[in-house]
């Protein structure tokens, strides 16, 4: 089968890939490099078909799902503070491209889409964890209303033209070529300054880290075992932790004993939009058989040991 992935030279669009291929998939990848890396699927360059574009670009799109019975849908902006200083990227790179992607697959007859979308479509959650039927949904950055956009018009579209779809709800994914996000944030600032780190808000902020390999692996296993027309998953780990935990570990990761240094913020949040407690409810998963491999703390570890490399 000829699978598309829309955002494949991304964190874990590029993890995403190598899985394909594993399982025998043909894959073409689009991508614009606006925060993928090309190293990142270097390895495999000569296994896929690259198309540098953009989805902004119909033309592209045509280019890229031409031939393709599935379309892995991951390109975003996914920097979810860039939302206050540009109100425009997550309306253009999240819902308009959503939009053009979901248009040239119904002009080009692909009848199935797995859309990775986020946990801060909740918003401020008032029941922890939170189910995939937990509604209003009512989320408080640009980041997030751009995901449910997204999850709407796919909806949509899945009803009116007869398209299957997956959406995926993640909570904070973490691994190996991450790129943004506390971990990377916390090694990048000792690395500039051994003795201090800078911590947004109070550090009381608690949310659920899952390891790349188990997001994968639920991404196939939900697919396989979806039932409806339009299905919705969770997909995080069991547990959660603070981000002044998550400061020790990396500070233990890198042998250092800074002081660390908190910014407050409103409601000790590390920003406007910033969802303090995030916990998702996997139960819909789990029933199903899939749970993950590692908890929260394991998967910052994991992934901040690879980071410290590298940054």
């Amino acid at each position: 089968m000829k699978a598309l992935v829309t955002g494949g030279a991304g964190f874990i669009g590029s993890h995403l890939i190598d899985e394909l291929l594993a399982r025998g998939y043909e894959v073409k990848c689009i991508d614009n490099f606006s925060s993928g890396r090309r190293e990142f699927i270097e390895e495999n360059i000569n296994e896929i078909e690259l198309i540098e574009g953009d989805l902004l670009n119909c033309n592209d799109i045509k280019k890229a799902i031409k031939g393709c019975k599935i379309v892995f849908h991951l390109a975003a902006n996914p920097d979810v503070r860039l939302g206050i200083a540009n109100t425009r990227i997550h309306f253009d790179n999240n819902i308009v491209a959503t939009y053009n992607l979901l248009e040239e697959m119904r002009k080009e007859g692909v009848k199935k889409i797995a859309f990775t979308s986020s946990s801060t479509v909740y918003g401020d959650a008032k029941i922890i964890p939170t189910p995939e039927n937990y509604g209003p949904l009512i989320p408080i950055s640009l980041y997030g209303a751009s995901k449910l956009s997204a999850e709407a018009l796919i909806c949509s579209y899945s009803h009116t033209f007869d398209i299957e779809a997956i959406i995926y709800r993640f909570a904070n994914v973490v691994g190996p070529k991450s790129t943004h996000g506390v971990i990377y944030d916390f090694i990048k600032k000792l690395k500039n300054n051994p003795e201090e780190l800078e911590i947004l808000g109070d550090g009381k902020q608690k949310k659920s880290y899952l390891y790349i390999d188990d997001c994968i692996n639920a991404m196939f296993f939900g697919m396989e075992h979806a039932e409806q027309k339009t299905e919705i998953y969770n997909i995080g780990s069991e547990d959660w932790t603070e981000v002044t935990e998550i400061a020790d570990i990396v500070s233990d990761e890198m042998k250092l004993h800074p002081e660390y240094k908190f910014t407050g913020g409103v409601d000790g949040r590390g920003w406007k939009g910033d969802v303090k407690i995030m916990r998702l409810d996997i139960s819909k998963l789990k029933s199903l058989g899939w749970k993950p491999k590692y908890n929260s703390s394991e998967a910052v570890r994991m992934t901040a040991r690879w980071l410290k490399k590298i940054i």
